[in-house]
């Protein structure tokens, strides 16, 4: 399929559009590099100067004060069903003929009174007649090319809403001018959000979302309108994370939503800015990969435990919004104690089993502590997902160690505590 027969969804509008931006997915501007489907779009006032476009600019510049494209800030001299007359100054007098009227909107309609004030646009400076014809439509779409290039120059964030999309981006409205958004400018947090394999589904849910863009090229000679969100994301964000930080006290509660998981830990939106849960601060057990206990889009509650304003980062923690497990193992468990624990992975020093009672304490079974008899590897005497009956040889809450043993459950040393915790009382 080619650009020109490419379906492109779009929203209606109270206003009818009179320039549209011919959106082809290929930019190089403000670092910026694009390549996808174009967008073809057209001029819905492209026919109110056809017609009257009959004299050269070059000759019409030497005969008339005012030439075609020219925009002039005039006053209603007269209104009729078919026309109004515009005071230019100067002792000259343009017409909006009928054809422009019946494109205008009922506001603007209401608004031609005689003596009010109105920008108009020069069609042309002198028709077969050697009238003036003028455009208020074409006023008004000039007035947003000319905004559209002050704000690439500038760089300024515009906020707008997503007005359509084709199967190469999003289409904003930008005045009465139709911009586009190719793919790869559409943030990473709305591409998190397309899903599907036709427009429809990737983008039909995004119509009359307010999005935030950069102008990253202006072309009017070929109604070429390009913006980025891209790059509006990364400023609003760099913007939004100084005034978080700013406002951030070491010991808040926040709450978040995961935006990525990584190796190390994961990182957390909490509003505009991404704050890192380090992988020990993800859960109070032992854990690999944050993907173990945490999914991205998931929503956490987080407490913030470090703010380095010099270099702009933020330390969160998931687990300490939890109750520690360790508190009930210092108040519950004490050294001699039988328990219940499950093998849940092995090392060449020894094997970690997971408390039954307590499901996100570890404690280690060290290799010396599996057999009276000498083992030169875990696994000749246990295997992963076996559950024991273990003793309890060692507890240091203040480093979160907990030792086990598996060749002492039954050993002597630990009789008169079996006696006193496990022995059944006396009836006297």
């Amino acid at each position: 399929m080619n650009a020109a027969e490419e379906t492109t969804h779009e929203t209606p509008q109270t206003e009818e559009p009179l320039a549209t931006a011919k959106a082809e997915e290929s930019v190089t501007n403000n670092e910026v590099e694009t390549t996808t489907d174009e967008v073809e779009t057209t001029s819905n006032s492209a026919e109110v100067e056809k017609a009257e476009e009959q004299v050269s600019d070059e000759s019409t510049s030497q005969q008339h004060p005012v030439s075609r494209g020219q925009l002039i800030d005039g006053t209603v001299l007269e209104t009729t069903p078919t026309s109004v007359t515009v005071d230019l100054g100067d002792n000259l007098v343009g017409v909006i003929p009928g054809r422009e009227l019946e494109r205008l909107t009922r506001p603007i309609l209401e608004s031609l009174k005689k003596g009010s004030q109105v920008t108009v646009y020069v069609v042309n400076p002198h028709d077969h007649e050697g009238k003036i014809i003028l455009s208020i439509n074409r006023a008004i779409e000039e007035k947003d090319w000319q905004r559209a290039v002050e704000f690439n120059q500038s760089q300024q964030i515009f906020e707008g809403n997503v007005a359509g999309y084709n199967k190469g981006g999003l289409i904003v409205r930008f005045g009465r001018l139709r911009g586009f958004v190719p793919q790869s400018q559409i943030s990473d947090t709305r591409r998190a959000r397309a899903q599907g394999e036709t427009p429809d589904a990737m983008y039909g849910h995004m119509v009359n979302d307010t999005i935030y863009v950069k102008v990253m090229e202006v072309d009017r000679s070929r109604n070429r309108l390009i913006l980025s969100e891209r790059a509006a994301d990364r400023e609003r964000r760099e913007t939004q994370k100084e005034s978080l930080i700013d406002q951030l006290v070491v010991g808040e509660i926040r709450e978040g939503r995961v935006v990525s998981l990584e190796d190390f830990g994961a990182f957390v939106d909490i509003g505009g800015a991404e704050g890192l849960v380090h992988l020990t601060e993800i859960s109070w057990r032992h854990i690999t990969h944050p993907k173990e206990v945490l999914e991205v889009g998931q929503t956490v509650k987080v407490e913030v435990i470090s703010v380095d304003k010099k270099r702009k980062r933020i330390g969160l923690s998931i687990k300490r919004q939890e109750a520690d497990p360790w508190d009930e193992v210092a108040t519950t468990y004490q050294v001699g104690d039988l328990v219940q624990a499950t093998i849940t992975k092995m090392t060449k020093f020894g094997a970690f089993a997971q408390l039954s009672n307590a499901q996100d304490i570890e404690g280690l079974i060290h290799i010396s502590e599996l057999s009276e008899n000498r083992v030169s590897h875990p696994k000749e005497v246990v295997s992963e997902g076996d559950t024991l009956t273990l003793r309890v040889v060692k507890i240091d809450v203040k480093n979160r160690r907990l030792g086990l043993s598996l060749k002492r459950v039954n050993s002597a040393e630990y009789l008169d505590h079996d006696l006193k915790m496990y022995a059944p009382e006396s009836d006297e």
